[in-house]
């Protein structure tokens, strides 16, 4: 049954008693259009952005309540407690976190070597969880009624292993099976995640297999950050005439960028653009990693320009299949984007701008490759014009 609009925070809180947990009902948060916000949020200029100063939305509310409250539980694999930050020196702006206990505690990798391979029903998935991971069932309500009953559920759980306060998958039923492939129902979710809340640092992510998937079953990340990011405002151009797609060029790691001012018709056009690229990158074997923030319009970067749609970044990128941690940190959709968890106390103290450049863009693909990627990627914009 669908959690009425009005009702309390604790709707999505778990029954005292454990073993209640596995007959649980998955409480359904239920959102419209008016729920949205696509514009009007700004980065406080000289207040904290921790997450207990800045306004809440009943989405940010709905999700802190019930994430703190599994950390009180016990539910994920270590305490995350405030961490330790700084903004590296330079001209990039990377914001890097000491995460050790992720480095250490989060879980191995499964044996991938395909970016298109199957689902494994064997191997971990999101339907072995323990019932009290699962924080909500996200239900879009349709214009003219209730929740539409065919939705597509899309699941809002802990990520056990947190890169930072409110460390989230938003999951597709997993009795679905569906593998590592970027879908449009489960990217616009991610996207309506983004204009939910009212925090500008609640940004979505996705990583292909091969790109430091780390579970072959059909998942984005979201989570807070309360520092700006080098993506939200990096100048652009446009590679097609009409605009669907841009390179962010400044950034370690040029990407193809993907703009909508809100939601609506804007952010469904998005959505066809973003998969019809994905699907080119899977196709073709080529990993991936995507980025979705609230940002400035594309062009040249501007102090004005302010966070006035929503940004998504895709990066393609060198396959990396196994278990790689020589680095400082791991190369994955954070990353990409100017956010860097350190594994090491020592790595965090000596990480320099360069070091990082350095890691960021061994992964990248080779110049002749990625001039073919641009290039194929802009032919599919443009056969969507015709």
């Amino acid at each position: 049954m669908a959690v009425p609009h009005d009702s309390q925070e604790t709707s999505y809180l778990l029954p005292p008693n454990p073993e209640d947990w596995e007959g649980r009902d998955i409480p359904d948060f239920v959102y419209g259009q008016k729920d949205l916000v696509g514009k009007g949020i700004q980065w406080p200029r000289n207040a904290p952005n921790t997450l207990d100063q800045l306004p809440r939305s009943r989405f940010d509310s709905a999700l802190c309540s019930a994430w703190m409250q599994r950390v009180a539980l016990g539910l994920f694999r270590y305490r995350l407690e405030d961490l330790q930050t700084q903004i590296l020196p330079g001209s990039v702006g990377f914001v890097a976190q000491l995460n050790i206990e992720r480095g250490v505690q989060r879980r191995r990798p499964q044996n991938i070597k395909s970016v298109r391979q199957e689902f494994d029903p064997e191997q971990f998935n999101f339907n072995k969880i323990r019932p009290g991971e699962v924080l909500f069932r996200l239900q879009r309500e349709e214009p003219n009624g209730p929740a539409a009953p065919k939705q597509e559920d899309i699941l809002v759980m802990i990520n056990v292993s947190p890169l930072e306060w409110g460390h989230v998958l938003l999951v597709p039923e997993p009795a679905h099976g569906l593998p590592q492939r970027l879908l449009p129902g489960v990217l616009r979710a991610g996207l309506e995640t983004v204009l939910l809340s009212l925090h500008p640092g609640f940004r979505v992510g996705f990583n292909s297999l091969g790109a430091l998937a780390s579970v072959n079953h059909l998942h984005l990340h979201g989570y807070y950050l309360a520092q700006p990011l080098p993506v939200e405002g990096a100048p652009s151009t446009p590679l097609d005439p009409k605009g669907s797609i841009h390179l962010l060029q400044s950034l370690p790691a040029p990407g193809f960028l993907f703009y909508a001012s809100g939601p609506g018709p804007d952010l469904e056009a998005l959505i066809s653009r973003v998969c019809r690229a994905t699907d080119y990158l899977s196709d073709h074997e080529i990993a991936h990693n995507l980025f979705v923030t609230r940002g400035a319009p594309p062009g040249q970067a501007s102090a004005s320009s302010g966070l006035t749609g929503i940004r998504v970044i895709l990066w393609a990128r060198k396959s990396s299949f196994g278990i790689k941690e020589s680095g400082a940190f791991n190369v994955a959709l954070c990353e990409l984007a100017g956010h860097l968890p350190v594994k090491t106390s020592q790595d965090f103290g000596s990480l320099t701008e360069a070091a990082a450049v350095a890691l960021i863009r061994d992964c990248l693909l080779p110049q002749t490759q990625a001039e073919e990627v641009q290039a194929a990627l802009v032919a599919l914009m443009a056969q969507e014009e015709l």
